[in-house]
């Protein structure tokens, strides 16, 4: 068994957007920043669960579309006031396809 995921190509993501891909363990977010760096976090804001997905991405960050919760896509942590955190999950990139590590998708990515 391979221990990454190939979850699709890089140009699948737009520059400043992202993807939802769905796991046997739940939502994961990919997230493609303005200096075509790529993330992924579990795809449910710490505050009400909003699809981080349907979100702004903006420097390294997403802004939840339920209640305006910035959240880092380095550390899966709200920033500002807020608190709490989604976990985060490795990701390499291979030849323009996006792969993730998947122990991190079984063990949920625990913050």
């Amino acid at each position: 068994m391979t221990i990454w995921i190939d979850i699709g190509a890089l140009d699948d993501v737009p520059l400043r957007g992202s993807r939802c891909v769905a796991t046997p363990t739940g939502k994961v977010g990919v997230f493609r920043t303005a200096d075509d760096r790529v993330f992924a976090i579990r795809n449910e804001c710490p505050h009400k669960g909003g699809p981080l997905t349907e979100g702004i991405v903006h420097g390294h960050s997403v802004t939840c579309p339920l209640h305006n919760w910035v959240i880092s896509l380095e550390t899966g942590e709200a920033q500002g006031a807020d608190e709490g955190a989604v976990g985060t999950i490795p990701v390499r990139l291979d030849s323009g396809r996006i792969l993730l590590l998947r122990a991190a998708i079984a063990a949920k990515a625990a913050a």
